[in-house]
């Protein structure tokens, strides 16, 4: 049976508003179904479940990652499993037993530009699942000496091609005809060939300059067989070595979960709609649009990007691009994938990151993608305000909603030694530190306590690590968390949801005092991200205030003002008394007393605050003005105006009672 699409230009495209690019919307496609008796019919689909449509037509179901079904596999298959064994161990011996020999013989190895070829040569021959390793490897300058980064970057996307003859049988049994009919131009070679498949660069008839995705042959048994063994030896590890606690046998099948999908191109295909629906309207994030009437399982039609990869700094300079701005707008995006909405790019590599001809920061390679559910993303923005607020004893509670720790644990030894790790990272400072350090400390605190290492964690740290070890490269003093204080600033700010609300309150009081450098901090921090609203945190501010939820914040920060305002009342007055003794001589009026020490640090603070909130982005005097004569009518801020005039005058009153019967 041959499935045709109708050309791309039989459906309408829809201007998109969020970045200028055009993406075709959910109109309805005609395709021509050629059954094998010759019979011609007409099946009618959208565009986003074309693709899924012609795979079934075609009687090629998805095949998603089975661990017991592969299992079963392969238990009456040993000679192949085991043929594969010492098809890995065999080489992998020989090399290191050279690392070994040549440090005998006093070669410097890591400068040794034979061995690092021959290293990238060996996991190229291992196949898709040690060439991911390498990728991840060569974005490490920390970890992996100069020479050996420069061969393994070389697994990004230049891996050795398989012939066109099966690319282009591929592309004939995926989209239903050779690729002269389905393309106006196709590059003679692949322009690039990464782990799972090879890249050629092509034009539609219609015009457009596309990039054509197609996957290696035989991927599927390759891979299956590799996760199957590394699967059987986690299992065995985790059984056997009684000091490891973490869900191994669990980490791999995420792992695996992860490379089922990606080899499903439609699969990525949605991944990618979906990336640019969260993510697209991030300022300077490019996300390329997906051909779906030219994509099926093994064939990824997609938007040419001309652009450079973000390690390429000299070539990105000369075109007049910032290639540490491009890493910061990274980062924020990633805090946004995290973070915010929890779906998240897991595979950063350089050659997935490219900076484009207009300085934007594009995203390719859509197939490693993973999801973090809200009671996590909200534990880790709790952990880190744990950090900050140096309370350890609420980061071992964190660690066990995140499932690192089984709620029957005893916390008591673990307080201290969380302590021990975050020993200088007090407030700014722990901006000072990176993942790749704390990671190293926590994993060797996790080796020592009960910790298991929940299956999500694995490819967050992945992507983070991953995205750290690019920063590196580009700058070496980057700090990636002292970039994302300012978004998890802004967060606690803005995020009405309890948990976070929650985490405020921790941040800002300590023994019932409020309190205010903990205020400043966030508002100096928050005011530095990119899509800080001034005017959204008024608002909320108030809102939240007002509402039985911040009653507590309420209360204290109703104490606090009032305490400022008797202090500017304390310091007017004794200003007055003075003046009326010392210059005009009435010496019969008493002097009374200015603020105390207290009462004027609380006014420093607050004329601080206000100094901040002046020079904040988006800060207008004229617009505040209208804004506060609108909440001056909002009966729950009147009601706080109330509990605020309230309080000092019940402070006023005590005073003046407490002055007659001083006297």
């Amino acid at each position: 049976m041959i499935v045709k699409t109708l050309p791309p230009s039989s459906q309408p495209i829809q201007e998109d508003s969020r970045n200028g690019t055009n993406r075709r919307g959910d109109e309805l496609d005609v395709i021509d179904v050629v059954p094998e008796d010759g019979t011609p019919s007409l099946l009618v689909r959208s565009p986003r479940l074309l693709a899924a449509q012609k795979v079934r037509i075609a009687a090629q179901p998805e095949k998603l990652y089975d661990p017991v079904g592969i299992a079963a596999h392969y238990q009456n298959r040993k000679v192949q499993v085991l043929r594969r064994i010492f098809a890995v161990l065999g080489p992998t011996l020989s090399f290191v037993f050279g690392l070994w020999s040549d440090s005998k013989r006093g070669i410097v190895v890591k400068n040794d530009r034979r061995r690092a070829t021959q290293l990238r040569v060996l996991l190229t021959q291992l196949g898709p699942a040690y060439i991911k390793i390498g990728q991840a490897l060569s974005t490490r300058p920390d970890l992996v000496p100069p020479v050996y980064l420069e061969e393994l970057t070389k697994l990004q996307d230049q891996l050795p091609p398989f012939p066109n003859e099966i690319a282009y049988q591929f592309i004939k049994e995926e989209l239903g005809a050779p690729p002269e009919e389905v393309y106006a131009e196709l590059s003679a070679q692949p322009i690039a060939a990464a782990s799972l498949g090879q890249v050629y660069k092509g034009k539609l008839k219609t015009g457009e300059e596309v990039a054509v995705k197609v996957q290696r042959p035989d991927l599927r048994e390759g891979i299956t067989i590799d996760l199957y063994i590394l699967r059987n030896l986690a299992a065995w590890v985790q059984k056997k070595v009684k000091r490891v606690k973490s869900d191994l046998v669990g980490i791999l099948d995420e792992l695996g979960d992860r490379i089922f999908e990606e080899m499903d191109y439609i699969h990525e295909g949605e991944n990618a709609e979906r990336f640019f629906d969260l993510y697209g309207h991030i300022k300077d994030v490019y996300v390329p649009r997906i051909y779906w009437e030219y994509t099926n399982r093994r064939v990824l039609t997609m938007e040419w990007i001309n652009g450079t990869k973000l390690t390429q700094t000299e070539e990105i300079s000369a075109q007049g691009i910032d290639a540490r701005y491009l890493i910061e707008v990274g980062v924020q995006c990633s805090l946004r994938q995290l973070l915010e909405h929890g779906f998240f790019h897991a595979d950063p590599h350089p050659g997935n990151l490219l900076a484009t001809t207009d300085g934007k920061l594009a995203y390719l390679d859509f197939g490693m993608m993973s999801e973090i559910k809200p009671p996590q993303r909200y534990g880790l923005i709790e952990a880190i305000v744990h950090v900050v607020n140096r309370d350890f004893e609420g980061l071992a509670k964190d660690y066990v909603k995140l499932d690192f720790l089984s709620p029957e644990t005893d916390l008591t030894p673990i307080i201290p030694a969380f302590a021990r790790v975050f020993a200088d990272a007090e407030g700014a400072s722990v901006a000072d530190l990176n993942i790749k350090s704390i990671t190293d400390e926590l994993s060797a605190l996790m080796y020592e306590y009960p910790f298991r290492v929940p299956p999500y964690y694995a490819l967050i740290i992945r992507s983070l690590v991953t995205l750290e070890g690019i920063a590196i490269f580009i700058d070496p003093n980057f700090k990636v968390l002292s970039e994302a204080y300012p978004y998890v600033s802004k967060r606690l700010l803005t995020d009405p949801a309890p948990q976070l609300r929650a985490s405020l309150q921790d941040l800002l009081f300590k023994d019932g005092r409020f309190r205010w450098n903990r205020l400043e901090n966030l508002l100096k921090n928050a005011r530095n991200s990119q899509d800080y609203d001034f005017n959204l945190v008024l608002n909320q501010g108030i809102e939240f205030l007002a509402s039985e939820r911040g009653a507590f914040i309420r209360d204290k920060l109703v104490d606090e003002s009032v305490n400022g305002l008797d202090a500017l009342g304390k310091n007017v007055l004794h200003n007055f008394t003075s003046l009326l003794r010392e210059r005009v001589g009435l010496t019969a009026v008493n002097e009374t007393p200015a603020a105390t020490v207290e009462q004027q640090q609380t006014l420093e603070h607050i004329k601080r605050i206000l100094g901040i909130l002046r020079e904040t982005r988006g800060f207008d005097p004229v617009q505040l003005t209208s804004q506060i004569a609108q909440l001056l009518v909002n009966s729950d801020v009147q009601r706080l105006g109330q509990q605020i005039a309230n309080r000092f005058t019940q402070k006023a009153v005590a005073r003046l009672i407490r002055q007659l019967l001083a006297s």
